[in-house]
């Protein structure tokens, strides 16, 4: 498959077969992640990988969107570190919510290219998330959370598609 096809082939995958994830595919996740782009190359994220089922089952219970994460083997926790982002000349978070994006978004390619499916579970700028898995993690008040992406194998299909529509672009030439 070639990587346009890989990329309309990515969907959100719900349900998993109880197997779990080698450690070597969820570094190759990881490598793709902070291979992102970032604003002046700050690399300002963070990663959690959680396997622990008991955590993955608190994080179903602290995401209203994230009851997959109860059958799923694995999730990775997307934070943004305060003191290594870029705040540019405005915003609060500076540029630490696109750059902790760009790297979901190549973390789920990398999955999708291992045949492993996934789901992007926001958590920024939810108030009573971001708290949530604060507590649930202990985290530092420098870490902002981004994201809980749900990973395993898939045991369910999605048809591939484009989403592609012609009157969301206006041509300039």
């Amino acid at each position: 498959m070639d990587f346009q096809e890989m990329i309309l082939s990515r969907r959100s995958i719900r349900k998993y077969i109880n197997k779990a994830i080698p450690k070597e595919d969820i570094t190759k996740m990881l490598e793709a992640a902070m291979a992102a782009p970032s604003a002046v190359a700050k690399d300002p994220w963070f990663f959690f990988v959680v396997a622990k089922r008991v955590l993955l089952d608190e994080l179903a219970e602290v995401l209203p969107h994230g009851k997959m994460l109860k059958q799923a083997p694995a999730a990775v926790l997307v934070c943004g570190d305060m003191d290594k982002t870029y705040l540019g000349n405005e915003g609060e978070k500076g540029y630490l919510v696109q750059d902790c994006s760009a790297a979901v978004e190549n973390l789920m390619l990398s999955a999708t290219g291992l045949g492993i499916g996934s789901v992007w579970l926001g958590v920024y700028p939810r108030k009573d998330r971001m708290e949530g898995i604060s507590r649930l993690f202990k985290l530092d008040k420098s870490r902002v959370p981004v994201a809980v992406v749900s990973l395993g194998y898939p045991g369910e299909t999605r048809p591939a598609g484009s989403r592609f529509s012609d009157d969301k672009v206006s041509w300039i030439e």
